[in-house]
């Protein structure tokens, strides 16, 4: 059989091996099936189908240089599935080289798989692995360009979000000095002028926080964690006082059952409950929100719930990766790092969060930490 009808024929194994290499990677254990596959199915059927046709030096040539296919129905097609798929790996949190790894481990499986199927060689083989080989790496080279492109795209856009979002806390500093420079004789003036200094120093401090987070998370740094013994209904009680002191319009909430204690690193999980309800407040149109603490065997569950609008299904995926989030919610968002650092700290304590949200439920994120004395 040759090489690409052997592609057609056998298209849900090779499938199978593309997703089991797929999750072995560090974002694809907590990804979905059709996640994983991602658009792996239309590369592969574009590939075999490009292949049965005639190809012109033209077209090698242009392969080889990574410009496509040069025309023709499949070779677009391969270039566009491509496409997509270095963008969704992007949303997904790979790393180029990640990316890399599942074409080496593709081609690896097709190869391999074809070669088992053979009762022996044939003269047509070496010219069907030689137009495999040019149609993969035109694949390949679409599909890196594509994710360059989109990284570039959301490194600007979050670099112009985060100017604006340190501008505001700034320009308050800058025009809360300049009152204080002017003589008078008003100590509860003063005092609040005092306070918005302060409060616009502290959003800018936790801002930069944040970015030491991601940078570490992002440079494959764990979250360091110190831990000790409490419990998690009093350090969600302290950070919802702090919430509502700096949120007075807020409606919240807080109920717990259970017992909630463990060993944690109380700061660190403190700022996972202010990222979250700071976020549902954010994004929740001034519904209310409600913080649910609750024991589950041996572990803890704390669940953060609005009933705003709904997260749209295509940004869903994403929502714990900035970059991937910014882009789908406009450059008027903020940075949107709480809810990626909270996933880091989750994560840091051995547990995991998830996200749901339908305009009947509204939106609700829980967390699921092990207990560890």
């Amino acid at each position: 059989m040759r090489l690409a009808e052997f592609i057609l024929a056998n298209i849900e194994p090779i499938l199978a091996e593309w997703e089991a290499f797929a999750r072995s990677l560090s974002p694809g254990a907590t990804m979905t099936i059709v996640a994983l596959r991602d658009d792996a199915e239309s590369i592969l059927l574009a590939t075999a189908r490009d292949m049965q046709n005639r190809q012109s030096l033209q077209q090698q040539a242009s392969k080889s240089k990574g410009h496509g296919g040069a025309g023709g129905t499949a070779s677009d097609r391969l270039d566009n599935a491509s496409d997509l798929h270095g963008v969704d790996r992007v949303g997904w949190g790979f790393h180029i080289t990640e990316v890399v790894s599942e074409y080496r481990a593709l081609r690896a499986s097709v190869l391999r798989l074809w070669r088992e199927s053979l009762p022996q060689p044939d003269l047509n083989d070496i010219d069907d692995i030689t137009r495999f080989n040019e149609s993969l790496d035109q694949s390949l080279a679409r599909g890196v360009h594509s994710y360059s492109k989109r990284i570039d795209e959301s490194r600007q856009m979050f670099l112009a979000i985060l100017s604006h979002d340190l501008r505001n806390p700034l320009g308050a500093v800058t025009a809360s000095a300049a009152l204080l420079a002017v003589p008078e004789d008003n100590p509860e003036r003063r005092g609040r002028v005092v306070t918005r200094i302060m409060n616009s120093a502290q959003r800018m401090e936790r801002m930069i926080g944040d970015l030491l987070d991601l940078t570490r998370a992002r440079f494959g740094g764990s979250m360091p964690l110190k831990r000790r013994s409490a419990d998690l209904r009093q350090v969600c009680e302290e950070a919802m006082i702090e919430i509502r002191a700096g949120r007075p319009e807020a409606v919240l909430r807080f109920q717990a059952s259970g017992d909630l204690r463990g060993g944690w690193d109380v700061d660190r999980l403190a700022q996972v409950v202010s990222n979250l309800v700071g976020n549902a407040i954010q994004h929740g149109s001034g519904a209310p929100v409600t913080l649910n603490g609750q024991e589950q065997g041996d572990a803890v569950t704390l669940a953060v719930h609005n009933g705003g609008p709904p997260i749209p299904p295509e940004v869903l995926p994403f929502v714990f990766e900035p970059l991937a989030r910014g882009r789908a919610e406009g450059a008027s968002q903020s940075i949107g790092l709480g809810l990626f650092i909270a996933r880091v700290i989750v994560s840091a304590h051995g547990g995991h969060i998830q996200v749901s949200s339908s305009t009947d439920a509204g939106t609700t994120v829980t967390v699921v930490l092990p207990k560890v004395s």
